[in-house]
């Protein structure tokens, strides 16, 4: 039997590796506590009312989720102070950022992003056909001015993630105006602020207020972060009406489950829970600083839900080596960054913990290596 043909632009594309499971790992290692750092997931927990909605929506289970999400888009409206018509809902943000290669791009096209960030820009692109060009990074960040250096007559698209995802740095909100002034009004820029609930920066951007402006803007937010609703995949974005109206032509008409909807109405009206979990952030993201500092490690200015720290030594290495005492980090290797980890911020208690193991890592692998 012969193969059947396939679309040849996925040939170099790799299947999305999450973080390891708790489970997986308890059961390979025999531990009984472990403690995952690994997917920026929120230590908190879920807003106990978005618990509440979420339960009591499975009394329709058995019904079609409403495919507007009407009851959420007219809540997030009323927060945002926006149109419901400006909404645009998805299965988590991935899938709005899937959608942005199924509208804009055609083979042979381009689109422009940073060296080192989020992954599942370069596969909405790849997947159509089109083409990533990378731009190095600075200090850490985007190179704003790199990029707009990358722009070409082939430029679909550009993905600007702020915070960043490893890096967790960011631009501020004069930088993103300088840079928005100069983008081609032809060329789509996305903004994915699904970490900008725990900037704490002075000049973080006002991103909002910015698409009556510049009509060619795309914004993304999150659920999954800050209100905890990782499992329950609820992405959201505002841009013109005209744009939108494309993304809903192929928009998979169910694709935000009830209980999704339900809990994510609830957690926009929880903001005590979500000022909990900012504040809960800001200080273990202190204390590891303050942590690392003194252990001589570097780490990168974060603005996000975790910390990337240089650890100096083989990433595949620390990361397994903290697996045995109990931590799930992200290395490194995986992500473009060898010598690094990237170690999401959990509670002070479990950042105490972290901060020990790594420790004692770090002093097991200089002892092995003074015995080679």
């Amino acid at each position: 039997m012969s193969a059947i043909e396939h679309r040849k632009s996925i040939d170099p594309m790799s299947p999305y590796v999450p973080g390891k499971p708790i489970d997986d790992v308890k059961r390979e290692l025999g531990l009984k506590e472990v403690i995952k750092l690994a997917s920026n997931e929120n230590p908190l927990g879920t807003s106990p009312k978005a618990k509440e909605a979420a339960i009591a929506s499975f009394e329709a289970t058995n019904l079609y989720p409403d495919g507007n999400c009407t009851a959420l888009r007219n809540s997030l409206s009323k927060r945002l102070g926006v149109k419901p018509e400006r909404l645009l809902f998805g299965c988590g943000a991935d899938e709005i950022i899937s959608f942005i290669g199924k509208v804009f791009v055609n083979p042979g096209d381009e689109c422009v992003t940073a060296k080192i960030t989020f992954s599942q820009y370069e596969a909405s692109v790849n997947a159509m056909g089109g083409t990533m060009v990378y731009v190095p990074m600075k200090n850490h960040g985007f190179d704003l001015d790199g990029i707009l250096e990358k722009i070409t007559p082939k430029t679909k698209a550009i993905f600007l993630a702020n915070p960043n995802n490893p890096t967790g740095t960011a631009f501020t909100g004069a930088e993103q105006a300088r840079f928005l002034e100069k983008v081609p009004e032809g060329v789509l820029v996305a903004i994915d602020e699904a970490y900008g609930e725990y900037a704490d920066m002075e000049d973080y951007p006002n991103t909002l207020p910015m698409l009556e402006k510049y009509k060619n803007v795309i914004w993304i937010k999150t659920f999954s972060k800050i209100y905890g609703l990782a499992s329950l995949r609820v992405g959201y974005a505002v841009a013109a009406e005209p744009l939108i109206s494309l993304f809903e032509k192929i928009r998979p008409p169910f694709n935000v489950t009830v209980q999704g909807q339900a809990a994510a109405r609830a957690a926009l009206h929880d903001q005590e829970f979500v000022k909990k979990s900012f504040e809960s952030n800001k200080a273990s993201k202190a204390y590891c600083q303050k942590a690392f500092a003194e252990m001589g490690l570097e780490w990168m200015p974060t603005e996000a839900n975790f910390i990337t720290v240089n650890v100096g030594i083989d990433t595949r290495i620390a990361f397994a080596a903290l697996m045995k005492k109990g931590y799930i980090v992200r290395p490194g290797h995986a992500l473009g960054m060898e010598g690094w980890l990237r170690v999401t911020l959990g509670t002070i208690h479990q950042m105490e913990g972290f901060v020990k193991a790594l420790g004692e890592v770090l002093e097991e692998n200089a002892i092995a290596s003074e015995n080679i």
